[in-house]
């Protein structure tokens, strides 16, 4: 299977998202609050399972917009997890911070990723075992703590259960390190580790189309993904995502385990 042909198929995805003109009827309510699609989500998607079709034909598909790989999980075979615009909310303003990302898996293990930003035309890309480059330029991670760096987080409207915790967890970042960002597109704050933008990261609850593709150009860079207890990011399921920098990915797990002891002796 060509790597660079599905690079290409997730660049000309990007070109549909960069050259997008929303209307308000292309807009569409989904279930919990803030939680929205568009007309080019579902046109995005469309394309790249019929693109990603056409050069493996078997492929299972775990998309945002509902694909046959969310009834029934990963395949014994390759599984391309989409997400055809991550940072919908941030593409409903038009802040120009959203992206397409294409994870591949196989045989229930990620082994490539593409993560394209159309608006700053950078394709970040990685292959298992063959490194992870951005635009072509290879990624190797120089190791930083939080003291020294930007650590991003997420916090998606719709997944506010865990509110409270995630302000704790926010402030205790902000308290620790040069700053904080919150850019409203997981697949990018998460690549821009690999790229050397953000020293860590944290969001409490993430499907594996999020961080699918970012995971692979995360460890390929030399960086670490896990849960918070240390356990791989699931496949199958969301779960929540900590990733960062070899050092700032332990003083993240040691702050989210301060104040999870803290919450637990409050109740």
């Amino acid at each position: 299977m060509s790597q660079k042909i599905i690079e290409e198929i997730v660049r000309e995805a990007g070109k549909i998202l960069l050259s997008a003109h929303l209307q308000r009827e292309d807009i569409h309510k989904k279930t919990g609050p803030a939680n929205f699609v568009t007309d080019y989500d579902l046109r995005i998607q469309t394309f790249l399972i019929e693109k990603l079709s056409e050069v493996c034909p078997s492929a299972v598909f775990f998309g945002e917009e509902d694909t046959e790989g969310n009834k029934h999980g990963v395949g014994e075979g390759i599984t391309f997890f989409i997400d055809p615009i991550d940072g919908t909310t941030n593409f409903l303003f038009d802040y120009r911070n959203s992206c397409v990302s294409v994870g591949m898996a196989d045989h229930g293990l990620m082994t490539a990723g593409w993560v394209f930003d159309p608006y700053a035309d950078r394709m970040y890309s990685a292959v298992r075992g063959e490194g992870a480059f951005l635009n072509g330029r290879r990624l190797l991670i120089e190791d930083r703590s939080i003291d020294d760096g930007i650590v991003a987080f997420g916090c998606a409207r719709y997944n506010d259960g865990g509110a409270a915790r995630m302000a704790a967890i926010v402030e205790k970042l902000f308290l620790s390190s040069l700053a904080i960002r919150n850019g409203g597109s997981a697949a990018i704050d998460l690549c821009r580790i690999a790229g050397g933008n953000n020293a860590g990261y944290i969001e409490l609850l993430l499907q594996p189309y999020d961080y699918a593709a970012a995971s692979v150009i995360i460890e390929e860079a030399g960086g670490l993904i896990t849960q918070p207890d240390g356990t791989p990011v699931t496949l199958n399921r969301p779960c929540p995502v900590i990733a960062g920098t070899k050092t700032a990915y332990q003083e993240i797990l040691r702050i989210y385990a301060e104040i999870e002891k803290g919450m637990g002796q409050e109740c």
